[in-house]
Order: structure tokens, then C-alpha cells, then sequence
């Protein structure tokens, strides 16, 4: 009796540790897509790509911030939007997931510090996440609670999967 039970008990947990793979891989794959728009709308805005002058004018809106100077701001934004490609084609990917969520949740925390720290000050200020359509800080830090909630699963996730992070390849003959 105990023998006819086990498998009806294993059929079902597989459909919902399976239901919970697929949710995961959704939001991996929405969150690399955000991270991909964020930075396509700092390279590419007023109808042109801008790849040799969007520092500029995204350092302004980092230096709006009040956190660092102007020199280190411009730094930040030349470095941010392709940080955000390399971990937005990472995570749609897949590859390297530990890290690369680990990586995105750090990233995440430090851009809700200074959206919760400009929103204390009351800065009126565009914050600059997704180019010149972001908001008040007040809501980008909603928004990124939200990015920040489904990293965290995305990162748990892949620490929990017993899956190998590292591209496999098939043995020569």
C-alpha cells in the first residue's frame, strides 16, 4: 500500500518543481530583456544611436544624484549601459547564472540606495534608468523592488538547481 502511494506523491511534486523551472526561466528571461531595454535607452534616444556622446548627458542625470563627482559620473556612464548588455544577454542566456545574479542583485541594491537616498532628499530629478522616459524616484524604486524580488528568485534559483552552470561540450570522436 505504501509502495502505490510513493509514486503518485513523486508524480505530484514534478509538475509544480516543474512549474516553478518555467516561472523562473520567464522572469530571467523578462529581467535580461529590462536590463537590455535600460541600456538601448541610454545608447539610443531623439530617433539616433549615440554610441561616441550618451555619456554625456547620462552623466548629468547620475550627477544629478549628488553622490559623486562629475569626472567619476562621467566614468559611470560610460561603463553602466554596457554592464546592463553584458548582464541582460547573460541572463536571457542562462549562462553562468550564479554569478551573474549575484552580480545583477548587488548591482540592484546599489541603484535602490541611491533612487531611496535621492527620494529622502527630494530630489526632483529624472533618475536615468531607462533613458529619458524614467520617472521620479519614488516610483523607479517601486519598479526596482520589483526587478530586485525577481533576481533574488532567479539567484536562489540557480544556487538550488543541480544543474551545471558550465556550457557542456560534447566529447570529439
Amino acid at each position: 500500500m505504501a509502495d502505490a502511494a510513493a509514486p503518485a506523491a513523486i508524480s505530484a511534486v514534478r509538475p509544480t518543481r516543474r512549474y516553478i523551472q518555467v516561472a523562473l526561466l520567464v522572469a530571467r528571461i523578462v529581467l535580461g530583456c529590462i536590463f537590455l531595454y535600460a541600456a538601448y535607452t541610454k545608447l539610443h534616444y531623439a530617433g539616433a544611436w549615440h554610441l561616441r556622446d550618451y555619456h554625456f548627458l547620462f552623466a548629468f542625470g547620475i550627477n544629478s544624484y549628488e553622490m559623486l563627482s562629475f569626472d567619476n559620473a562621467l566614468l559611470l556612464a560610460r561603463v553602466l549601459p554596457w554592464v546592463e548588455v553584458a548582464l541582460g544577454l547573460l541572463l536571457v542566456s542562462g549562462l553562468w547564472l550564479r554569478w551573474v545574479g549575484s552580480i545583477t542583485t548587488v548591482l540592484l541594491i546599489v541603484f535602490m540606495y541611491a533612487l531611496a537616498r535621492a527620494a529622502t532628499q527630494g530630489l526632483a530629478i529624472n533618475c536615468g534608468c531607462f533613458g529619458n522616459q524614467s520617472t521620479s524616484p519614488a516610483k523607479e524604486l517601486v519598479l526596482d523592488s520589483l526587478f530586485l524580488l525577481t533576481t533574488v528568485a532567479v539567484t536562489v534559483g540557480a544556487f538550488l538547481s543541480r544543474r551545471d552552470d558550465r556550457v557542456s561540450i560534447p566529447p570529439t570522436l
